[in-house]
């Protein structure tokens, strides 16, 4: 296996791509990535529910090769959703995957960093039923942040915050507060737009996902910038 300088030491959560085929308007999957990876993303998460096995280790190849021409290898941390049986075969070819990310109902996180390795990021998306205590107890030591949502409902993951058929979307003083008794670094999203980012970053998470914003822009590359640019500057 080649061996790659995995970033689970130095990844940066703050502008969080999260993309599929899915989720491109028809446009193609590598053009929306090396866009978002022009623009400025630090992170991104290839995620995909309507495509086979070796359609997802494709994508997370694209991923992988548009993050090396960016020669950002350093810099973004690739992870794919759910999948770490994906994960760990592009990883066996050579591929640098840096991690998996996992939600309440896919393999249990222990066996996930069992099996991918001491490397590997691992993020969660943290239960949305009663949140801050699961998240004030949560075990250190496996998992390494948490993604949590949504801020707005949103259409592109409609099972985001779902809680006994509501979605219990998160104010910005319930953010907060999750921030503060988190033991992990948390991230945020669903439904977030360029006018969330202000409340976001006062709240002190340590950054936003976005999907839509990029994904389903007229020009993802200055969608891309213009939430870069808010985040560090706004």
């Amino acid at each position: 296996m080649t061996r790659y300088n995995h970033l689970r030491d130095s990844f940066e959560l703050s502008i969080y791509f999260v993309v599929g085929p899915e989720n491109t308007q028809g446009r193609d999957f590598r053009h929306i990535v090396r866009q978002s990876i022009e623009g400025g993303i630090t992170f991104l998460q290839v995620r995909s529910k309507n495509t086979t096995s070796r359609e997802l280790m494709d994508l997370g190849r694209i991923a992988a090769q548009e993050i090396k021409l960016a020669d950002k290898q350093d810099k973004i941390a690739l992870v794919i959703d759910d999948r770490v049986d994906i994960a760990l075969a592009l990883r066996l070819e050579g591929v640098k995957i840096d991690g998996v990310h996992l939600g309440q109902s896919d393999m249990p996180v222990e066996l996930a960093r069992q099996i991918l390795g001491e490397d590997t990021i691992v993020g969660l998306s943290a239960r949305a039923k009663d949140l801050f205590e699961y998240i004030e107890n949560f075990k250190t030591g496996i998992v390494d942040y948490f993604g949590v949502g949504p801020v707005h409902a949103t259409a592109t993951k409609p099972d985001c915050g779902l809680v006994n058929g509501i979605i219990l979307e998160r104010t910005y003083d319930e953010i907060k507060r999750l921030k503060s008794v988190s033991p992990l670094p948390v991230v945020i999203g669903g439904g977030v737009k360029l006018e969330d980012l202000s409340a976001l970053k006062a709240a002190g998470v340590d950054g936003f996902f976005i999907v839509s914003a990029i994904a389903g822009a007229e020009d993802p590359l200055e969608a891309t910038k213009s939430l870069v640019n808010f985040w560090r500057h706004g």
